[in-house]
């Protein structure tokens, strides 16, 4: 759906410029073709298994070091 701002009468370029980008803002689009621009792919399986792995081990050395009073 394309957005369309036309000029009023007795209007000036700025306040149509300045219209029509809290248009712009308030309809989300720029939002949606920044994310779509920086768009990530997705991570494998075997990576997303490994950050797991990682996030447990981690865990257990926190609450190690918790328990003898380090951290």
């Amino acid at each position: 759906m394309p957005l369309r701002v036309k000029k009023k009468e007795k209007e000036n370029n700025q306040s149509l410029l300045r219209r029509f980008s809290q248009k712009m803002k308030r309809s989300g689009i720029l939002l949606e073709a920044r994310g779509r621009r920086f768009k990530k792919r997705p991570k494998s399986e075997q990576l997303k298994k490994r950050a797991a792995l990682r996030r447990e081990e981690l865990k257990k050395k926190y609450k190690e070091l918790k328990k003898m009073g380090k951290l």
